[in-house]
């Protein structure tokens, strides 16, 4: 669960599939929640569209929309569980434009799907952390707090996007 020192800074995004809203404590993203998805936290927070870090979110947030894949990421302070930071760090390897089953992640990280699936149901930093990239055992799209039809639009994007970006300077 995040801390209230994490959500000093928001900022909004207005992405294909509604609006993102970011949150940051200063240096490190904290938080990426797309309109009314479950877990967003409605914590009062200072708007601040010029952090370094939320430019270079959004700058991410454009690539990737556009169909790219962004070489790069901006720093990411996710607050978790031990085991929450260990699944969402796990999330992080899975490649571009691929999927995952609940089931494999698990056996990776020797737990329990359900275990996992509850984890990667309470990431604060979607699309970053990609958990729109975990299905479920028969390749079904279930599990995503912003919507299955929020995450069926991205694996799509995903697996058109052929392109890669390289950002020089970041």
């Amino acid at each position: 669960m995040m801390k209230k020192d994490d959500l000093r800074y928001k900022t909004t995004y207005p992405s294909p599939l509604g609006e993102i809203t970011l949150f940051a404590d200063g240096e490190a993203l904290t938080g990426l929640y797309f309109d009314g998805q479950r877990g967003c936290p409605s914590a009062d927070a200072s708007q601040r569209d010029d952090l370094p870090v939320f430019v270079l979110t959004k700058a991410w947030l454009d690539l990737y929309f556009a169909g790219e894949r962004p070489l790069f990421l901006p720093p990411l302070q996710p607050d978790g569980t031990v085991f929450q930071l260990r699944v969402w760090d796990a999330l992080t390897s899975v490649p571009y434009g691929r999927t995952l089953t609940y089931g494999a992640l698990a056996s990776a990280l020797g737990s329990s799907p359900r275990a996992v699936g509850q984890a990667v149901g309470k990431n604060p930093i979607s699309l970053l952390i990609p958990c729109h990239r975990v299905v479920g055992a028969d390749g079904s799209l279930i599990g995503y707090a912003g919507g299955v039809d929020r995450k069926a639009y991205l694996l799509r994007l995903e697996r058109e996007g052929v392109s890669s970006v390289v950002v020089r300077g970041v």
